[in-house]
């Protein structure tokens, strides 16, 4: 399937289509454009929209896109909640609430200088959340 977001990937912007990619849709295309292109390319390409205003896998009820994600396709993976509750800090400026939030938005910055261009963002950022979702493995079996 193909799937569209907003362009200059961040923190969000990069864990969905990690989600989408390892947990939703092993094929997915994304395509990264200004909010106003949006509606275009979903008409256009049928793609689904994610991270973006007013779609169903945005912002919403005091959550941020990879959660909506997660809760639309059902997924239960306890590790996933893990990283999603880091995800959710990172992205919606609670660095305080998670320890490792601040950290993760600091390496999204990061990666966003050096590497501007989003499909090379997401293809070097993907191994950050490989690393990180292992963490959040480990720490769901010692808490099971």
């Amino acid at each position: 399937m193909k799937w569209v977001t907003r362009s200059h990937v961040h923190v969000d912007r990069v864990a969905c289509p990690w989600l989408i990619r390892r947990f939703v849709d092993s094929d997915a295309e994304f395509s990264f454009a200004p909010v106003s292109r949006i509606p275009e390319i979903v008409e256009r390409e049928g793609a689904i929209p994610f991270d973006a205003p007013g779609v169903e896998l945005g912002h919403r009820d005091g959550k941020c896109s990879f959660e909506t994600i997660i809760e639309k396709y059902g997924l239960k993976d306890k590790a996933l909640l893990k990283l999603a509750h880091i995800v959710h800090c990172a992205d919606t400026d609670a660095l305080t609430e998670n320890p490792l939030a601040a950290g993760l938005e600091a390496i999204a910055v990061g990666y966003s200088l050096r590497f501007p261009d989003d499909h090379e963002n997401l293809a070097r950022q993907f191994e950050v959340y490989d690393a990180l979702y292992a963490w959040c493995r480990l720490q769901a079996q010692g808490s099971a």
